[in-house]
């Protein structure tokens, strides 16, 4: 059924289609009748999937990454919809428009997309004030911290961020990574990354991320997280898009690509920083997964966790249920019990 409302729905702006999701999963999700309907639908109970990390409980390993609910407007309906987190953001400390339309942009023979937001989102205070009205929350709330476009002191505009939502979130991923913003990627060096974990790690106790590019040379990007544990993060998440516009045909000049385009890209970046950080820090996967062996081949490469985006746009919000329902079968059929047995199999 999805996929031929799917001809419909690509008809229209991107954008759009954003903005009328937002408003079902904000306004109609939550009534009673709409809420057990999609509960029974979407969500996927397997005691076999539950974990905890960090001192968090995960009733599945699936979440969904930054970008889709940059501004906590449907977390009650992404819950519903079968995550077992939500990566709220990216925020920034001032609000901002990002930049200018059309910035989003489909590639539906590669289900990949190619977006150039730039970090438009409400401001670290409004988001704030909405997740407190209902944290603690159901699932675990995780918030991606950005940098405005326009701040000159980075390390300062992190903070005042991540300040805003001290008490707020179960853990936090710092996004030095998006290439939508002007210079953010070169924050992502040794020396900054270090300084700015360890000013996080002055005002919080919570799970710190870094969320890495699957761009850089490798060995500098092993350099980069270990500069981040070594500063105080307590895991990575990897990988952000990619600016490799070889991947897809007739590629615009602007923004990072997702979805199966990136798969093989984000694997094999994963994959090497598996090979060094697996048992040192907690290790989520993002990047071109969009079903359930995709996500066990990152799982026993040593992912706790792993996140979707564009296969919700792509497949539907039965991927999700679908993803998991792959998984347990998949952990029976290799004679594992339980999920904790198969991350980093393939390491180990």
């Amino acid at each position: 059924m999805y996929r031929y409302l799917r001809n419909v729905i690509f008809k229209i702006d991107p954008e759009i289609d954003h903005h009328i999701v937002e408003f079902c999963l904000k306004n109609l999700a939550p009534l009673p009748l709409v809420n057990d309907m999609l509960a029974n639908q979407f969500c996927y109970f397997d005691e076999c999937l539950a974990q905890e990390v960090l001192g968090m409980r995960f009733y599945n390993p699936v979440g969904l990454a930054a970008g889709f609910d940059k501004n906590a407007t449907m977390l009650e309906g992404l819950a519903l919809m079968g995550f077992s987190f939500v990566e709220a953001g990216s925020t920034t400390l001032l609000p901002q428009e990002g930049n200018p339309k059309p910035r989003i942009f489909r590639f539906v023979a590669e289900e990949s997309i190619q977006n150039a937001m730039g970090f438009n989102n409400d401001g670290a205070t409004k988001i704030a004030q909405r997740i407190k009205e209902i944290y603690p929350f159901k699932i675990p709330i995780a918030i991606n911290l950005g940098k405005n476009k326009t701040a000159e002191d980075a390390l300062k505009n992190y903070e005042e961020n991540l300040k805003t939502f001290e008490n707020l979130g179960d853990f936090y991923v710092f996004n030095v990574s998006s290439p939508n913003t002007p210079n953010l990627r070169d924050l992502q060096n040794e020396e900054f990354v270090k300084e700015l974990f360890a000013m996080a790690r002055k005002h919080t106790d919570k799970p710190l991320f870094l969320k890495v590019c699957p761009d850089n040379q490798i060995q500098n990007t092993l350099k980069v997280c270990q500069s981040a544990i070594d500063g105080g993060a307590n895991g990575i998440v990897a990988t952000n898009t990619t600016m490799d516009y070889s991947l897809v045909q007739s590629p615009k000049s602007i923004g990072g690509i997702s979805g199966r385009a990136l798969r093989n890209k984000s694997r094999e970046v994963f994959y090497e920083i598996a090979k060094a950080f697996f048992g040192k820090a907690t290790l989520i996967s993002v990047g071109g997964i969009f079903d359930g062996e995709e996500a066990y081949g990152r799982i026993k490469m040593g992912a706790s966790l792993v996140e979707i985006y564009s296969a919700l746009i792509f497949e539907g919000p039965s991927v999700i249920k679908k993803i998991n329902q792959e998984l347990a079968l998949l952990l029976k059929q290799d004679g594992y019990n339980h999920i904790s047995e198969a991350i980093g199999a393939d390491i180990r």
